[in-house]
């Protein structure tokens, strides 16, 4: 093959090439190319993927890039928008590293609407490289195209003269597009009279000329425009494809050395990556010690300090645990690794800012452990290192670090002032176009309504590994769609040829990476938002043997931070390392589903298993963060039976006992599954990982040999046994096989211990917290939400609940955040922080803080004469006295609210006449006051209805009381609330998988006005409040027809509907029926309500709610007779009658009112459920049976009979 694509654009010249990098392989090797480039438009994102792909496939990879390039790369103005192309391809390493700078500065130096470089720039870092001429787009054909031919000529000698000889070629393109045609001869001209050699390309953007309307597609998709935009972006083109050499010898027939020099210029270009070494960086020593024997001293100290008693002898666990360890280390070559993570915790420390106790399998390290990288005692958990770091299989460590969210980039600082700024970068994530989104994306660029995608969108099921082809499959709706309707149909295909492509990119939202020199010296640069990152993403950087590291920014290592400070001007000084993790008092607080605040433990599916549970010590906690997830969730009820009778719990062989006792019988942990290879077969711990991670990925091939070597053992080719086997240690095979397949459907959700025991421990620590200092751990807790005015009303209202005074803002108590501070009764309080005030800024706080530090205000006219200043204005005093910060001095704030206004233009006007020298004899009088120039004006004080809106108004929130007050019992009997939709949006589907969902929502109408509709029709708009927030609802004209009259501002009502869940807006309640809010239709709300999401906080509430939503069902009635009347089923879809344990021993777990019904597919028939397995759907059982099933195979269905 003579010719090689020169000029071509992968997926990740971002919403411009459609070429996708396997099956552009594919394709290129189906053509029987044996080289071919990668130029994508000014950054080389792709590059080292297309590099594997393309040696994996025999192909030679050139590496390139269609550089951005201007006269000046430092101007940036209006006229510096424009730019030129050229193609540069790299000929050796030395081309690589020249063009890895040229694409960082064009980003770092010259970014200005585009990533820009400059001649200056090029002449700098030119060597190693070959030179293209580029499309109409370059320099050489655009002088041409403007008839300055003279000029062309001479910049096509200068351009020869800066890369030499050989290294630069005019290239020459035929799409069919006039402007190519027009200056095509001129480019030959030019190449005759100077003697530069021709070379042909195709500018290639998709991989079969068909493509071209995906083509543009991603155009409209980029720029905001719709195909039937006239003014559009377009290539007039369909020739934009990878051609073959046949068609471009046939489109270059006039200059077949044109089309055969490009595989000549191909053949020159040889880069490799290299993916076999390491290159981390050096942590620097000035104590004369090598690296190792730094490591090795620091972590003996730590082994005296956490194990004084064992330290001293070398035959102790935790003295032979880290002997291993520091051997492993230290062959494995990561020795610097561990030194560098140890300085910056240490830093981090040293600076009182918040480390958390570790996270996922670095907690298995008893060197990270006496580092005090990570706080949780590997030994005494039985954590394992090789989860961590497994000699039998070279991978980098990953030790991620939790950092308080405030100050985590003060600890990247660090880093890059230790090792250089030039050293360190964050590192880049590429968003793709994912199922859904790819359908909203292609459908706003088809013209279709956005009713009629978002009916596609709704029908592509929730999943993180959904793809179209997947949810047409799964999902009936879309099925048919796709085959009645051309234009879904269209909508599909072109989606799906988009499908899985990178749309845009940002910036990794804790990945950093460090490199022993220069970070350009390794791989290209850019900006995103003005924070420098990796142009190649983290699993790339791995590859290349280089250092990252996540630093991650944890919100609850802030609260808890908050806490002890909060605490110790209180007088208690206490670290969260001695807070206990065995207080029976906690665990009874968790029992009870009160964990509101409690890192990990705080949802409400969480919260029934908790109270179902009953967890009693910290390995109770590390099993419930592991239990508490698709999958795992059906050994929920075993665990729970095992716990609460151990007697119950069967081993299969005696050896499971010692490593399943913790679990009662059950497998949780990926590290068990290590174990037990390990104790019944023989396995090394090494080996062990490897299997599995074999079975997590579910390698057949792999599994079923390690199948065999796990029941009959493995010898090696001298007969000597390498692993023994269970038959060899007693094991019967029948259980041997039965524990191997268990293992084998377990390890694919099985969860890492270390990680969910370093979470747990966390959870612990704000449990404790919670429990015995509940006043500054919820205010700590209300500062970290100071931007999400959903919890911090949910999270007020449970305050209240809890009997925790909320003081409203005061300017002569308050700060910027919440506060503990004394409640009228003598008791403590949470005052409101002024930062929390509407129009309050923080200069206006610090003047109202640094004023009053002289005395108390002692009302308006006293605080306007001693505040002033810019930040603190009319609108601003309005906001504090709307808010309450004024009262209890004296005055109400309808009277306040009067005379603000002419009482500061007083002051003000006071402030400008001593200024002047105008102050009186009168005034400078001792103990002479100014007071105000009028009178206050006599004024009754608002109706407390008004004074709560004005609360609500200035801070989001009620915080004197609430509106609902008198009726919150009834609104507490699980109805589904405002924070528990909110939780539901919060997910990684932002609720999707809860949209249609039927609920009962109740509260007071904040807001109700009738719309007409085109058609003429009435409808409503409503805003619904409850305790915790508001919820826009729409009525649909036939519902408001029926309850236009319930329908006023102030109402209490219950409505039921369903939720609308679209992306990017906010939920809605699409509301099917409206009842008065009473004790009766309270009662029989909970006949047709849905397992509400959060759960009553105590155990007195629940019970309350309990005996409120459960009637006893009439007793004459047979469980069918009471599923015909129940207003909503659950129906499942199992493949056989094996599923019926699992799905009874979930429905207990999640036991309610709601009829079951299972189809049996293979026999055909329907079956309900006897009443002790009716369940409660919540979204937690939801999503597991969904997670078996798939979406359709599980319905919630709700009609009055059957």
């Amino acid at each position: 093959m003579s010719f090689a694509h020169l000029h071509l654009h992968t997926e990740y010249s971002l919403l411009d090439g459609a070429n996708r990098i396997g099956p552009l392989v594919k394709r290129l090797k189906e053509l029987g190319y044996t080289h071919c480039a990668i130029t994508d438009h000014g950054v080389m994102y792709g590059a080292v993927d297309f590099y594997n792909a393309c040696r994996e496939a025999g192909i030679t990879p050139v590496i390139g890039c269609e550089m951005y390039i201007c006269p000046d790369r430092f101007e940036k103005n209006g006229a510096a928008r424009e730019y030129s192309h050229l193609i540069l391809l790299c000929e050796n390493q030395t081309g690589y590293q020249n063009l890895i700078k040229l694409v960082s500065a064009g980003y770092t130096e010259g970014f200005y609407y585009k990533p820009r470089i400059d001649y200056r720039l090029l002449k700098q870092h030119h060597e190693g490289l070959i030179c293209l001429s580029a499309c109409i787009s370059g320099d050489l054909p655009k002088l041409l195209s403007q008839g300055r031919y003279d000029e062309a000529r001479q910049y096509a000698l200068d351009m020869q003269a800066l890369f030499g000889k050989g290294n630069y070629f005019i290239e020459i393109m035929d799409h069919g597009i006039p402007e190519e045609r027009l200056v095509l001869p001129r480019l030959k001209k030019v190449a005759m009279e100077t003697g530069i050699p021709l070379v042909a390309t195709n500018d290639c953007h998709y991989l079969y000329r068909e493509d071209a309307a995906a083509q543009e597609i991603l155009l409209c998709i980029q720029t905001g425009k719709t195909l039937q935009d006239e003014s559009r972006m377009r290539m007039n083109t369909q020739e934009l494809y990878v051609k073959s050499e046949p068609e471009m010898l046939a489109l270059f027939a006039d200059c077949p050395d044109a089309v055969h020099r490009a595989g000549e210029i191909a053949a020159r270009c040889h880069v490799d990556f290299d993916f076999g070494h390491l290159h981390l960086p050096k942590y620097p020593i000035d104590t004369g010690e090598t690296a190792l024997q730094m490591l090795t001293r620091l972590c003996t100290q730590g082994l005296k300090e956490l194990y004084p008693a064992q330290a001293d002898d070398p035959a102790s666990e935790p003295a032979r645990r880290l002997h291993y360890e520091l051997s492993m280390i230290a062959q494995m070559g990561y020795v610097d690794y561990f030194l560098i993570v140890w300085d910056f915790i240490n830093y981090a420390r040293s600076q009182n800012i918040p480390v958390g106790p570790g996270r996922g399998s670095g907690a298995g390290s008893i060197v990270a452990y006496t580092l005090h990288i990570t706080m949780l005692d590997p030994l005494k958990y039985n954590l394992l290192f090789e989860r961590f770091l497994n000699p039998e299989r070279m991978s980098m460590p990953d030790l991620d670090i939790d950092f308080c969210y405030e100050r985590r980039q003060e600890v990247i600082d660090y880093v890059a002032r230790k090792y250089g700024a030039d050293h360190v970068s964050q590192i880049i994530t590429f968003g793709t176009m994912k199922a859904k989104a790819v359908i909203r994306d292609v459908g706003r660029v088809m013209g279709m309504s956005y009713a009629a995608v978002d009916q596609v969108a709704k029908a592509i099921p929730f999943a993180l590994d959904m793809t179209l082809e997947k949810a047409q499959e799964v999902s009936p709706q879309l099925k048919a769609m796709i085959e009645t309707d051309p234009q879904v149909r269209r909508l599909y295909d072109m989606s799906r040829t988009l499908e899985g492509m990178p749309r845009h990119a940002s910036t990794h939202a804790a990945g950093v990476l460090i490199t022993a020199d220069p970070v350009t010296d390794y791989v290209p640069l850019q900006t995103n938002d003005d924070v420098i990152t990796t142009q190649y993403p983290m699993g790339t950087l791995e590859r290349l043997g280089l250092l990252k590291m996540d630093f991650l920014g944890l919100r609850t290592l802030t609260v808890i931070r908050d806490t002890l400070d909060m605490m110790a001007r209180d007088g208690v000084t206490l670290h969260e390392k001695d807070i206990p993790v065995d207080d029976p008092a906690v665990y009874e607080m968790i029992s009870r589903g009160d964990t509101d605040g409690v890192f990990q433990l705080e949802s409400g599916g969480m919260r029934v298993f908790l109270q179902n549970m009953r967890p009693q010590c910290f390995e109770d906690i590390i099993a419930a963060i592991s239990l508490y997830r698709p999958g795992p969730m059906e050994s929920i009820p075993r665990y729970i039976a095992g716990k609460a009778d151990p007697s119950t719990v069967h081993y299969e062989t005696p050896l499971l006992k010692p490593i399943l006792d913790v679990t009662y019988g059950c497998m949780v942990y990926q590290e068990q599954v290590m174990q037990i290879v390990r104790d019944l077969a023989g396995y090394s711990l090494g080996r062990s990982d490897l299997m599995r991670r074999a079975m997590a990925k579910k390698k057949k091939a792999v599994m079923a040999q390690e199948r065999e070597y796990f029941i009959y053992g493995m010898k090696d080719e001298n007969g000597n046994a390498v692993i023994d086997g269970a038959l060899r240690r007693g094991v019967s095979l029948e259980a041997a096989e039965h524990i191997y397949d268990e293992m084998s459907a377990f390890a694919s959700y099985a969860f890492n211990k270390s990680h969910a025991a370093a979470y747990a421990l966390v959870a612990v620590w704000t449990a404790w917290l919670k429990k015995h200092y509940p006043v500054p751990f919820m205010a700590a807790l209300l500062n970290s939400m100071m931007d999400n005015t959903p919890k911090i009303a949910g999270y007020i209202q449970y305050c209240r609940q809890s009997g925790i005074p909320i003081l409203p803002p005061s300017v002569n108590h308050s700060g910027w955040r919440f506060s503990v501070d004394t409640a009228p009764d003598g008791g403590k309080g949470i005052r409101f922080g002024l930062g929390g005030v509407k129009n309050v800024g923080r200069g206006a706080v610090e003047l109202i803080v640094k004023n009053r530090r002289q005395g108390p205000y002692r009302d308006l006219f006293d605080f306007a004469q001693r505040v002033s200043g810019d930040a603190l204005n009319k609108r601003t005093v309005e906001s504090l006295i709307k808010a309450g910060a004024f009262d209890g001095m004296g005055y109400n704030r309808a009277q306040l609210l009067l005379c603000y206004e002419p009482l500061m233009d007083d002051a003000a006007q006071k402030r400008r006449d001593n200024l002047a020298g105008q102050m009186s004899l009168f005034d400078l009088a001792p103990g002479a006051q100014s007071g105000p120039s009028f009178t206050m004006p006599d004024a009754p004080e608002h109706p407390r209805k008004v004074l709560l809106g004005m609360e609500r108004e200035m801070t989001g929130v009620y915080i004197t009381g609430h509106p609902l007050d008198e009726v919150a019992d009834l609104l507490r009997t699980g109805f589904t609330t405002v924070a528990d939709i909110q939780e539901m949006a919060e997910g990684e589907d932002h609720g999707a998988r809860y949209d249609g969902l039927s609920v009962s929502m109740a509260g007071i109408l904040a807001a109700a006005k009738g719309k007409v509709t085109k058609k003429g029709s009435m409808m409503g708009f409503a805003t619904l409040e409850d305790l915790t927030g508001q919820v826009e609802c729409l009525v649909f004209p036939k519902v408001y027809e029926r309850f236009a009259p319930m329908l006023n501002v102030d109402a209490l009502v219950i409505l039921d509907g369903k939720l609308s869940f679209r992306e990017e807006e906010d939920v809605k309640l699409l509301v099917d029926a409206v009842r008065p809010l009473n004790a009766r239709n309270a009662g029989q709300k909970t006949v047709k309500q849905t397992d509400p999401v959060r759960q009553p906080p105590t155990g007195r509430q629940a019970a309350k709610a309990k005996q409120a939503a459960a009637p006893e069902p009439a007793s004459h009635l047979t469980d069918a007779q009471l599923a015909r009347q129940a207003s909503r089923k659950l129906y499942l879809l199992a493949p056989s009658r094996a599923e019926m344990e699992t799905i009874k021993a979930l429905c207990r777990v999640n036991s309610g009112d709601v009829p079951v019904y299972v189809k049996i597919q293979d026999e055909g028939i329907a079956l309900l459920l006897s009443r002790e397995y009716w369940c409660r759907p919540g979204p937690s059982l939801l999503e597991n049976f969904r997670a078996r099933y798939g979406a359709d195979g599980v319905i919630v269905k709700e009609s009055p009979s059957d």
